[in-house]
């Protein structure tokens, strides 16, 4: 391995660690109710809307942007995430995930399978003898 990949490497593994550390302590600062809806959307963002390694960090850096905002400007919770906050989350993990509960990879997959199972898009290859 080049000493420039190495050092490639070493970023991909130890930046997203530090980004997400750096993210977990601007969250612990948030007054205690802002902080307390920034870890349960957190938590149901990573059960349910999966995406890659620097939209993860990009994602939860602008969530934490958006509460540090709205905590200075002492915009109430509720007005930050509406009536309806599965769809506020939805609405933002959108931005990340090109497409909310299927991530652009998932798609790809299936685009790919199928290409696969058609025989590359003939149509031809996949009808049975």
């Amino acid at each position: 391995m080049s000493e420039g990949e190495k050092t490639g490497f070493i970023a991909k593994v130890i930046g997203p660690k530090k980004r997400w550390r750096a993210y977990k302590g601007r969250v612990k600062e948030l007054p205690e109710n802002y902080r307390t809806a920034v870890e349960v959307i957190q938590r149901y963002l990573m059960h349910f809307v999966p995406t890659d390694g620097d939209s993860n960090a990009a994602m939860f850096e602008d969530l934490a942007d958006l509460f540090e905002q709205a905590a200075v400007d002492g915009t109430p919770i509720r007005e930050v995430v509406g009536e309806e906050p599965v769809e506020f989350v939805d609405a933002f993990a959108q931005n990340y995930s090109e497409g909310g509960y299927v991530p652009a990879r998932a798609r790809k997959q299936l685009i790919d399978d199928i290409e696969r199972a058609a025989g590359n898009g003939t149509g031809r290859e996949d009808t049975p003898a």
